[in-house]
């Protein structure tokens, strides 16, 4: 790589490593180790890579590379364990309902891989159908139809949580 390229990747890792394990957590539901692993791997085959897809969207690249390995080890695993889900790097609002956040991110984790990371990249991430569909390579309806059925099931199990409280 020449010192331009190097120079150029300095500056994608300063300002994207955050977001990407934003992403990595919430896709994988995993503790900040796990998700450091995913991030790492990502940035490596990025380098890798770089004077090829500099010009293109490195990030979308990296992303997709992280929400693919979380997929796949959770594939390989076969059975989902319950796992302490650490707290984002960045919270969007001032004063966050910490009760509610907790309940949502323990809803998420129980979704399966896959639509976990449409509702991930769709929402948290702010993604259009379009770019979630281009990231896990799939159609846009299939991002409609996952989206739909995991909000549905969140919104099911918060329900009948907060009947079983009152």
């Amino acid at each position: 790589m020449t010192d331009e390229d190097e120079a150029a990747f300095d500056e994608f890792l300063a300002a994207r490593s955050t977001s990407l394990m934003r992403t990595a957590i919430l896709v994988c539901g995993a503790t900040s180790h796990d998700a450091e692993d995913l991030v790492q791997h990502a940035l490596e085959k990025v380098y890798r890579h770089w004077p090829r897809i500099r010009g293109d969207n490195p990030e979308a690249y990296a992303r997709r590379i992280v929400v693919n390995a979380a997929i796949s080890r959770a594939r390989r695993r076969r059975l989902i364990q319950e796992i302490t889900f650490a707290r984002p790097p960045e919270t969007a609002a001032p004063s966050p309902d910490l009760d509610l956040r907790d309940a949502l991110f323990e809803e998420l984790r129980r979704l399966p891989p896959r639509m976990r990371a449409v509702l991930v990249l769709r929402y948290w991430e702010d993604q259009s159908e379009a770019a979630t569909a281009a990231l896990l390579r799939c159609s846009p309806g299939t991002v409609k139809s996952q989206a739909a059925r995991g909000l549905a099931r969140i919104r099911e199990r918060l329900n009948v949580t907060e009947g079983a409280m009152s």
